[in-house]
């Protein structure tokens, strides 16, 4: 069975975005190996309006050697979209009903393991609904003090530490697995 990952970025204080929405605080270098990432996974499950902003982001001409790959391995993957609104996408597949149930279906497909991107709405469902795997929580040395937090209106849940990396830019990466009783 495929493993449902999420792998993302929060502040120092726990937000995953500014008030402003703001990601400039974010911090990606070469020996985060984040490309081993992206060729571990095949499916990428986002929220619509994550999906909206980041869905078919492509970087420009300008962008590094790194960041025109990383685009590269995002955009050759299968895009699934959790919605209320149902619509015709080229580019995504998007639910709208029985969210568990499809997310089951998928799971159980061939394939490599599934990048639950977000948004916020999206991850509480998911963690509710005791879909997520592994937590990949990559801490930044940035204090916001306002924001979108990552765990906003979740319940209590208990996770087990599995593995830490820390990198050369002071990030340190969490990875959890949900505790079992």
């Amino acid at each position: 069975m495929r493993k449902i990952i999420l792998n993302l970025a929060t502040t120092l204080d726990g937000f995953i975005e500014g008030a402003n929405g703001e990601l400039d605080w974010c911090i990606l270098e070469e020996d985060m190996h984040f490309d081993k990432f992206l060729e571990s996974v095949d499916t990428i499950f986002y929220g619509r309006v994550s999906y909206d902003l980041w869905g078919n982001y492509q970087s420009d001409a300008a962008a590094s050697d790194m960041e025109k790959r990383f685009s590269s391995l995002i955009q050759s993957m299968k895009k699934i979209v959790f919605s209320s609104q149902s619509r015709a996408d080229e580019k995504a597949t998007f639910i709208s009903t029985d969210v568990v149930a499809e997310v089951e279906r998928i799971r159980n497909q061939p394939g490599k393991d599934i990048w639950l991107y977000g948004g916020a709405k999206l991850i509480t469902t998911f963690i509710e609904n005791g879909l997520v795997d592994e937590y990949m929580i990559s801490v930044h040395p940035t204090v916001l003090g306002a924001g979108k937090p990552l765990f906003e209106n979740a319940a209590r849940f208990d996770l087990q530490l599995t593995d830490t990396k820390v990198f050369k830019s002071g990030v340190v990466q969490l990875i959890y697995a949900p505790k079992t009783r």
